[in-house]
């Protein structure tokens, strides 16, 4: 599932705009960033799964650069969004990640960051980004991973991620 449609160049910062939900829980997919057919993926996956599938909401000028699921196995969501500037945001929710050492960028532990509403793990990678984990290591787990995105900027994604379905 990818969506290809063209639209205008972002501008300004990769934060300006977002605002944090005001509320946790469960909410629906017409809150996620993307086109219709964007939304209609996160349900698809929510529907299909026993765990919480997260969706982001991004200030305008990001758009879904790829994205699949797989049931088998547990399930697993992997989704990836462009920003200007070569900005990018991943996430990777469910049975992806077998083993913590083989899937978290490798880096240092900064502090508790949010991932919707559950606690992660803020790691400044040896690449220069930013990723939150939770549950590393986990049968399920969910990771966000910021790509020329500053700690700032993964914070807010990070706590404005919603929860679908779970």
């Amino acid at each position: 599932q990818t969506d290809g449609a063209a639209t205008e160049a972002p501008t300004g910062s990769p934060t300006a705009a977002i605002e944090t939900p005001t509320s946790a829980g469960t909410s629906s997919a017409s809150d996620c960033t993307g086109t219709d057919e964007n939304r209609t993926f996160y349900e698809s996956v929510a529907a299909a799964v026993d765990w919480t599938v997260y969706c982001p909401v991004l200030p305008s000028g990001w758009f879904v650069e790829t994205g699949q699921y797989r049931l088998a196995g547990g399930g697993r969501l992997a989704i990836t969004y462009r920003g200007r500037g070569g900005a990018r945001f991943t996430l990777d929710e469910g049975a992806w990640c077998p083993n913590e050492s083989d899937c978290t960028p490798s880096g240092t532990d900064v502090s508790a960051a949010a991932f919707g509403d559950r606690e992660g793990t803020l790691v400044a990678t040896d690449t220069g980004n930013f990723a939150i984990a939770v549950d590393a290591g986990s049968k399920i787990s969910w990771q966000l991973v910021g790509e020329a995105l500053d700690e700032p900027a993964v914070r807010i994604f990070g706590a404005a991620l919603i929860a679908l379905g779970g």
